[in-house]
């Protein structure tokens, strides 16, 4: 009998459980390269479009799970997940389970533990992309767990998006995922920060933008080399000749003040200033700015 999971193999039938906006990305874009599809959620009407478009709707998730090899859970939490899979483990015996839920590292190795205990195969995962750049080009999903059932489903999990495996430790596409949010919350509210300083001067935004986001950000602030510095970071190696960590304070300073003259928000650049004080009182003030990372790998004082 043939694996339906082997190599080439692109019409693996699939059960999608959880249909808010982006499971029903996921599973408009299995459809659309064929794939046999049964779908569950616990509003059965939203699946009412998909079943229209060629899904099958199972009554239960043990009925859902048993329809596929492969069954993508795409829900809210982890909790909710556990709470729909104990009843139907037995179903999933032998199948494989790929979790692209939103949590935490250690709840996608508790849900690892858990999978393997009922000899269930699992990829734990996390969607990179908002619901309408699901399966198109460009976009991208991080999975970790077990490489050789990554290598087996890559074919059907490349028609969400370019299907990236980081490791065997489950938790690690969930820690991408909290740390490549992290970056992105911090830019916005760098550029939010930034954007109220210049208007508290009646500035228009769309003028400061221009500047900050087509210049700036790429020219000066996210550029090819802070890839290149990453090498520092792993080294510990934070030479100051370009400039020192106590320049950086003093740039830090000025921005609190300025936000403070301008009636702004100042707790961000003053939580900043906060931590490059701290590295310099550590004795980093020689170094470049890159050593504030010896204070943010560490829990913060209190």
């Amino acid at each position: 009998m043939t694996n339906p999971l082997s190599s080439g193999q692109d019409r693996t039938p699939v059960t999608v459980i959880g249909l808010g906006p982006m499971g029903l990305a996921l599973a408009r874009a299995l459809l659309a390269h064929g794939h046999p599809l049964t779908i569950w959620n616990r509003t059965a009407e939203k699946g009412d479009a998909l079943v229209a478009e060629g899904a099958r709707r199972a009554a239960t998730v043990a009925e859902a799970v048993s329809a596929s090899p492969v069954t993508i859970m795409c829900l809210k939490d982890y909790e909710t997940t556990h709470e729909l899979l104990v009843p139907a483990a037995e179903a999933l015996r032998g199948r494989v389970l790929v979790n692209l839920n939103s949590g935490t590292p250690a709840q996608a190795r508790a849900a690892a533990e858990w999978a393997a205990a009922h000899e269930i195969a699992y990829l734990d995962g996390a969607i990179m992309v908002p619901p309408p750049l699901v399966g198109q080009p460009g976009s991208v999903l991080l999975y970790s767990g077990h490489q050789a059932v990554f290598e087996r489903l890559q074919p059907t999990l490349a028609c969400l998006g370019d299907p990236r495996w980081l490791g065997a430790d489950p938790g690690l596409a969930v820690l991408y995922n909290a740390a490549l949010l992290d970056l992105m919350y911090a830019t916005m509210n760098g550029f939010l920060h930034a954007t109220a300083l210049v208007t508290s001067a009646g500035v228009p935004a769309t003028e400061f933008a221009d500047l900050a986001v087509n210049w700036f950000m790429p020219t000066v602030v996210m550029d090819a080399s802070l890839v290149e510095q990453a090498s520092d970071l792993d080294k510990g190696d934070y030479p100051g000749d370009v400039g020192t960590m106590e320049m950086n304070l003093n740039a830090l300073e000025h921005i609190t003040r300025t936000s403070v003259e301008q009636g702004v928000h100042s707790d961000q650049p003053r939580l900043m200033q906060e931590i490059a004080g701290q590295a310099i009182a550590e004795g980093y003030g020689g170094n470049n700015y890159l050593a504030v990372f010896e204070i943010l790998k560490r829990p913060a004082t209190t």
